[in-house]
């Protein structure tokens, strides 16, 4: 029984009719332009073969594969383009997997994105620890600890009878003194007066020599007197001052505007002065600026290449960890720390929550190498 239908005897009448024949091939090399069409009939000798066998074993429906492939060899375009199998997508579209990308479709190359993390606290660098000057007892405290504070604001008061009697003897004493140069001022006159006198007479040779060599020596004294004297109202100021400095600094007022960190004042309790306090328990108050407040973090030692002022990344505080805000590198620490193997950064903070205090632990994360920091580092070259 003849099993070949009218669609298979076609099949080979074509695949014949596309054999190559030895007679076509010459002895010498062939022309390029004739090698590019030989070589397609080389190969659609082996997709025939091919597509027999195939036909031959699986089902029919694979003809229309074979009639389209072949149709594609026919083509009397010179250059060869197989177009692999047509995928589903996943939104239903079929997929060219031989399908070129266009210019304008391919991707640039990435750059090597590489993260860096550390951890460090929050730190306020302009920060004030306020000591007495003056040894005195607390009678007044004008603040508490949180409360925003300026320049000059009274903060503390403090008494010191000693202080208070000082001032008042150095104003007595330079009473005193004033009362001296006015004394020592009209001896001077008196003095200038009788050598005037005496001079006029010794031209008349109406007085002697000797008496004139008196004359000027009592005016000479009479002029240095009244010369210290001068001085003794100019120290007796100097002693005036100092002591109202004294009293003056009994009044403890603010060296900075900021906020009252800590509050150690109490009224009643005698502190002792600068000279006396060097411990910082010892201090009345301390005082930081939350405007200027930063981060300074640690980050291994192997990242400090990576490190340079202006790279940006983001930090979040332990106390707030669904509030990121952004930070940037301001400056490098000049020393490693050899026990810890670190480099620590001072980051400067954009945007970050309003309640932020200093000491709160924080977690910084920065990205070296991606799209905007090496815009941001040609930029900075350029300039």
């Amino acid at each position: 029984m003849n099993t070949t239908s009218e669609h298979d005897r076609d099949l080979a009448a074509k695949l014949r009719s596309l054999s190559i024949e030895p007679a076509a091939f010459k002895t010498e090399l062939p022309e390029p332009h004739i090698r590019r069409r030989v070589i397609p009939g080389a190969m659609l000798a082996l997709v025939a073969t091919a597509s027999l066998a195939v036909f031959l074993f699986y089902r029919p429906e694979a003809l229309e594969r074979i009639e389209t492939m072949l149709a594609g060899f026919a083509s009397s375009d010179p250059a060869i383009y197989i177009r692999g199998a047509e995928a589903p997508a996943e939104d239903g579209a079929a997929v060219e997997r031989g399908r070129a990308l266009p210019a304008d479709e391919a991707a640039s190359p990435a750059l090597p994105t590489r993260e860096v993390t550390g951890s460090g606290y929050v730190v306020a660098p302009d920060i004030a620890t306020v000591f007495s000057k003056y040894e005195g007892r607390i009678v007044a405290v004008e603040v508490e600890a949180g409360d925003r504070v300026v320049t000059g604001q009274v903060l503390v008061r403090l008494d010191d009878a000693g202080a208070r009697f000082a001032l008042q003897g150095a104003e007595i004493a330079r009473q005193s003194a004033e009362l001296a140069l006015t004394a020592k001022t009209i001896e001077l006159a008196q003095a200038r007066s009788s050598l005037t006198r005496t001079e006029r007479l010794a031209g008349r040779d109406a007085m002697s020599a000797q008496t004139l060599e008196e004359a000027k020596t009592a005016f000479d004294t009479a002029e240095n007197a009244a010369l210290q004297a001068r001085q003794d109202v100019a120290k007796a100021g100097l002693d005036i001052d100092r002591a109202r400095e004294q009293v003056e600094a009994l009044t403890v007022q603010a060296p900075i505007s900021g906020t009252v960190t800590r509050l150690d004042a109490h009224v009643g309790d005698t502190v002792l002065s600068r000279e006396d306090s060097v411990r910082e328990n010892e201090s009345l108050l301390a005082i930081a600026d939350m405007a200027t407040m930063v981060i300074d973090a640690d980050v291994a030692e192997a990242n400090i290449a990576l490190m340079r002022p202006g790279l940006r990344g983001e930090a979040v505080l332990d106390g707030f960890p669904d509030r990121p805000f952004a930070v940037e590198v301001s400056k490098i620490a000049p020393m490693i720390s050899r026990e810890k193997g670190t480099v620590t950064l001072r980051l400067s903070l954009s945007s970050p929550p309003s309640d932020m205090r200093p000491a709160m632990a924080a977690r910084i994360r920065l990205l070296v190498g991606e799209a905007g920091d090496s815009t941001d580092h040609q930029q900075g070259a350029e300039r």
